[in-house]
């Protein structure tokens, strides 16, 4: 199954220490199979960054998460009081330590209008039973991958266009290396996070055709603003 990632750039390597905490589904790496909910969240996450936003595409191994051995999916059909009481528990949870012993969660999202309500809810202002009575049908979706053991199941689709981009960004994290007398991690960093990464990782842009010189030249330029 196709699933994707919105955030402000491209998410090539998941490192789950940099989650945010009170999610839905608690710390983890959130995935939707809902291309236009992801591509929501990428340009609201890109706006935040003064950029135009990324979704990445994932293949979902659905096989490895039926037949692994100690995988815990807990997974929810739709609104209802489990689901509630389940984000509840994880969006007052402000700690990195989990409080629920799952690999991974399925479910429907609480959106910005639920989300108000579960405040509500929370604060006391209104009943769980109001609460559920007040939603009304969401088509939303997301997966959470709470521990490194559950993302074996996610990989990234290898097309001439992916290999390309990981070429050209091998060869301009080893110059900025060499160049600017950096080591792997801070390297890496400067070039994921930077809007010429952001442009390249777009393939409209098609600047995964120009040379990885053209692509380091941008990058150092960007970098010197």
């Amino acid at each position: 199954m196709k699933v994707y990632h919105g955030s402000y750039t491209k998410i090539d390597i998941i490192d789950l220490s940099l989650c945010q905490t009170g999610k839905d589904f608690g710390q983890g790496f959130y995935v939707t199979k809902f291309r236009e909910q992801a591509a929501f969240w990428a340009e609201k996450k890109g706006s935040r960054k003064g950029k135009k936003g990324v979704v990445t595409k994932y293949d979902l191994d659905e096989f490895f998460l039926e037949s692994s051995d100690g995988i815990k999916v807990l997974h929810f059909d739709g609104y209802n009081d489990a689901w509630l009481e389940f984000v509840v528990l994880n969006r007052k949870n402000k700690s990195k330590r989990q409080v629920h012993d799952y690999d991974i969660g399925e479910g429907p999202v609480a959106n910005d209008k639920i989300a108000t309500e579960i405040d509500r809810y929370i604060e006391g202002v209104i009943s769980k039973e109001q609460f559920l009575s007040n939603l009304t049908y969401n088509p939303s979706h997301q997966i959470c991958f709470c521990t490194m053991q559950s993302l074996q199941a996610l990989s990234q689709p290898k097309g001439k266009i992916d290999i390309a981009i990981y070429d050209i960004g091998n060869n301009v994290v080893q110059s900025l290396m060499t160049d600017y007398d950096l080591n792997e991690l801070e390297a890496t960093d400067h070039y994921y996070t930077s809007n010429t990464y952001t442009q390249l990782a777009d393939e409209s842009s098609n600047l995964y055709k120009k040379s990885w010189q053209e692509i380091y030249a941008m990058l150092t330029k960007e970098m010197k603003k």
